[in-house]
């Protein structure tokens, strides 16, 4: 009696380890987009309250030029530590840097921007969070390169480090200007 109460445990536990080792394996950076190769969601958000920057809106890609978007909040401590890679990317990119700021209270955005610098051109207020999901946001930090034609070229799940700037981010932005270039 005791042995068939231990074989439905025993199954549950191995398919628990299945489960554990498949999601510790995989890369959360590279969960696929169906929204790669397809024009940005159609969107308008308004400003962050108390920032001196225009909100964004789906209007504003498309103009020629790739754009970066990043999805982030205050409140993400991964946010806060790929916030310096930010700032770096905004200088070296030669793009627009544009962000949503994801479920998150304005005077806290505020803070934070003030705290670790400001490297975007437009943020937009998604308080409800139905914009980023439109986007197929799986969390923050997210970021994404939209090109000239305001489709969606790449997306990267996590925060940058120098070295996914590197290796991944800027050669997806250097292939967007080159789509634009061939079109």
């Amino acid at each position: 009696m005791r042995l068939s109460a231990l074989i439905p445990a025993g199954l549950f536990i191995l398919v628990a380890g299945f489960f554990l080792i498949a999601v510790y394996r995989g890369d959360p950076s590279q969960v696929p987009s169906a929204l790669i190769g397809r024009h940005v969601p159609d969107f308008t958000l308004a400003p962050v309250e108390g920032l001196d920057l225009p909100g964004l809106a789906s209007g504003d890609f498309g103009q020629g030029k790739p754009a970066i978007v990043n999805v982030f909040a205050s409140w993400c401590v991964p946010c806060r530590q790929e916030h310096p890679v930010l700032v770096e990317l905004k200088r070296i990119a030669g793009v627009p840097l544009y962000a949503i700021n994801y479920k998150d209270n304005p005077e806290a955005a505020r803070r934070f921007l003030g705290e670790l610098g400001n490297p975007y051109e437009r943020i937009g207020a998604d308080r409800a969070g139905r914009t980023s999901i439109d986007w197929g946001v799986y969390g923050v930090p997210e970021t994404y390169i939209v090109d000239g034609e305001g489709r969606i070229a790449y997306k990267h799940v996590g925060p940058l480090t120098p070295q996914i700037v590197s290796e991944k981010i800027l050669p997806a932005l250097k292939a967007a200007r080159v789509a634009k270039a061939g079109d």
